[in-house]
This record gives C-alpha cells, sequence and structure tokens, in this order.
C-alpha cells in the first residue's frame, strides 16, 4: 500500500486528535468526505488525479505569508484598521467633478482601486482559499505541515489580537463621497463559509487546539449576530437578486457552524419562496441578473448561491434541489436555462447590454446537477472543461 493510501485508511496510526468536535463540513453533501476516502482506496486513476492536484495546491499554498486587515495603509472611516474595508467595484470618480466625487456607478465597469492595497477583500479571498485548501488536504492526507499552515494563517487574520479583524462588515464596499460602508458589501463575506470548513477540518490536528477553536467559534458568533441585526446586514438580506441568495448561504452556513441550526432551518425553509420563486421564473430564467450588464455571468452566480443553499438543505432535511413552484420554477430549470449556451458556444444569447458575454459553467455546478439529477447532459458538458473530470472537487461528485 502506498503511504498516500496509508495516510487515508489509517490517519490514527499517525495523529492523535487533541479534541473531539462536530467534524461536518457544511460546504459538501452530508458524508462527502468519508465517501471520498471509500472511492479513493478503489484506486480511481480520476480520483487519484483529483487529490494530486488538491495536495499540489496545498503544497503552494504552503509558501502563501499570512496577511491581514491591519495592513492597509490607513482605515477605513471608523479609524480601526482591525474594521474591514473595501470599496464599491463598480463606482469611479465623476470626471465633471473637480475631486470626482461623489463616485458614479458604471455597472460591469470594475474599478482597480477595489482590489488595491487599501482594499482587505483580497486579503480575505486568499486567507480562505489558502486555509481551506490547506485544511482540506491535512483531511485527507494528515500532513501535519498542511496543517499548521493553515492554523497560522487563521489565527493571524481572526484571532491574534495585533493583526485580528473585528468580526463586522461595516466599511465593505464603501463609496467615496456617498457612504462609508453598505449593505451590498457583504457579499464579500461569502468566503467566511470557507474559513469555517477549514476550522472543522483542523480539529484533531495539535495544531490546532480547543482554545483556537473556542475563538473561532466566539469570532463566527459575533460575526453572526452583526449580520442578523446591523443595519448593513438586514439591507443585504432584503436584498431581491443574488446578494439576498449569498446572504441566506452564507448566514444559515455559519449557523450551522455555531450550532444554531433552528435559524439555518428557518432561512432554507424560507428560501423556497424568497429566493427561487422570487428569482426564477418557470422557464428558468433569472430576470434580475438579466437586468445586469453582465447577464450570463450573474446569473451563474446567483446560481453558484442557491446551489449552496441546496446543499445545506441537505444537512437538515430540507430538498431544495426538487423544489418546484407551482408554476415549474426551481434549479434545475435555472441551470438548464444556461446549459445551451455553453454547449452552443454560437447560440446568440438574447440579453446582451452592450458588452459581449463571456459564457461558462463552473465544474461544480455541473458536478453538483450530475450527482442529484443523473441527466449525462451535464457530464458531457463538464468533459469538455479544462480539467473538468479531474478537479479537485471530483473526490466528492463523481462524474462516471
Amino acid at each position: 500500500m502506498n503511504r498516500r493510501l496509508l495516510l487515508l485508511v489509517v490517519p490514527s496510526l499517525l495523529c492523535t486528535p487533541v479534541f473531539e468536535a462536530n467534524s461536518t463540513v457544511f460546504s459538501l453533501p452530508p458524508d462527502a468526505l468519508e465517501r471520498a476516502k471509500v472511492r479513493l482506496a478503489t484506486n480511481d486513476p480520476s480520483l487519484q488525479s483529483a487529490l494530486d492536484a488538491l495536495i499540489a495546491d496545498a503544497d503552494k499554498a504552503l509558501i502563501a505569508k499570512p496577511v491581514s486587515v491591519t495592513e492597509k495603509p490607513k482605515p477605513g472611516a471608523s479609524g480601526d484598521k482591525h474594521d474591514y474595508f473595501s470599496t464599491a467595484p463598480y463606482f469611479w470618480p465623476d470626471p465633471s467633478k473637480p475631486n470626482g466625487l461623489p463616485y458614479i456607478r458604471k455597472d460591469g465597469q470594475r474599478n482597480p482601486e477595489s482590489g488595491n492595497t487599501y482594499s482587505d477583500s483580497p486579503r480575505l479571498g486568499r486567507t480562505s482559499r489558502n486555509g481551506f485548501t490547506l485544511a482540506l488536504a491535512y483531511h485527507f492526507t494528515t500532513n501535519e505541515a498542511h496543517a499548521a499552515h493553515a492554523a497560522k494563517l487563521l489565527r493571524v487574520f481572526f484571532l491574534d489580537p495585533a493583526t485580528r479583524m473585528n468580526p463586522n462588515f461595516n466599511q465593505a464596499q464603501a463609496i467615496p463621497g456617498v457612504s462609508t460602508g453598505r449593505g451590498t458589501g457583504m457579499i464579500e463575506s461569502r468566503s467566511l463559509a470557507s474559513v469555517a470548513d477549514a476550522v472543522t477540518l483542523l480539529r484533531g490536528s495539535p495544531h490546532w487546539n480547543r482554545g483556537d477553536d473556542e475563538a473561532m467559534t466566539a469570532w463566527f458568533n459575533a460575526f453572526l449576530d452583526w449580520a442578523l441585526t446591523s443595519k448593513n446586514g438586514r439591507d443585504e438580506r432584503a436584498a431581491k437578486n443574488n446578494h439576498g441568495t449569498f446572504y441566506d448561504a452564507q448566514v444559515a452556513h455559519l449557523a450551522l457552524f455555531c450550532g444554531r441550526t433552528n435559524l439555518a432551518r428557518e432561512i432554507m425553509s424560507s428560501a423556497t419562496t424568497n429566493r427561487l420563486a422570487a428569482q426564477i421564473k418557470p422557464d428558468g430564467s433569472q430576470p434580475l441578473e438579466l437586468a445586469r450588464v453582465d447577464s450570463f455571468l450573474y446569473s451563474r452566480f446567483n446560481l453558484l448561491a442557491m446551489f449552496d443553499l441546496a446543499t445545506l438543505g441537505g444537512h437538515v432535511n430540507i430538498d431544495l434541489w426538487h423544489y418546484q413552484t407551482p408554476e415549474g420554477a426551481g434549479l434545475r430549470k435555472a441551470l438548464d436555462f444556461l446549459l445551451p449556451y455553453v454547449v452552443q458556444p454560437d447560440k446568440p444569447w438574447p440579453h446582451e447590454r452592450g458588452k459581449k458575454q463571456p459564457r461558462s459553467l463552473d465544474a461544480r455546478l455541473l458536478r453538483q446537477a450530475f450527482a442529484v439529477y443523473g441527466d449525462s447532459c451535464y457530464r458531457d458538458t463538464l468533459r469538455t472543461l479544462p480539467n473538468g473530470d479531474t478537479g479537485r472537487d471530483a473526490l466528492f461528485f463523481n462524474s462516471r
């Protein structure tokens, strides 16, 4: 037996858990991690390729230096560098004003200022992405180097007193001359779900102890309370488009992580009317997303959030995958509305708004759809994507 499979089959020989805890990763279907290990033991070449891809990504993340919200050159309006800050991506200086203020909206045109060193968005994105990749690789290999670096990244960003982020998004997507932060900025915190999953995956490593876990759980509880009670959080919850969907997916995920299961169940139960019925038409179109300049991109983007909600629903016995409104609208219809324009690249997209629409579907959407609905059209489309059949998500969603 090779070393990698030995690590998968008998991890207890290599690592003694520091404490026992709930190990459910809510971004995946229930039991997905254990099923992946069973499938890996069959020596399926596609799964070995997926594991190799994951480990390669984790090895690259090992050289990522920890980052912090305190690195920005100056704080936002609060005066506290520990508060997250970013600027709205589609707002630009007004050329008719000497100082450019107030900024004006140009939908579909991203202002590079929103990703510069003053913005915490790239730093949060890197921390969540690298932390989750390292923690997931640790789960499959018990390589403590991966766990140690993941723990370091999370501690610097969220826990260490000198560098930690305060658990709020009050100053997210500020608009110069208009607002110091907006509810819509909360969409940038959607990657916190990956951080919660990383924490779960690190449980059992000697590099992540009970104190770390309790402090991180307290951070998430505080952020969750902020999302539920703050003006920005309430504004985002009231959004009718992808912002509202991502709000629900994120809050439900963190509620499950924090053990607030009734809150998560309430959100996913109401999603049938608040999100699916309100946003998807019987033909599968999403009118609020089609109104955007990047209409195909935003239709796909909102569908990612809806699929996240459906996955979360599986953890509390709520089936959003097969839910249909009385008129016949549902998740599968929404995916099928987009699919022909990917399968047939020359097929005219009837919702062009002065901008050429790049058309693609995330491999994860197609993998999940094939796993749930079993229709070969999703698998066949997946195989047309670069590395579509061997990406690391192949560990959890069988496309064979």
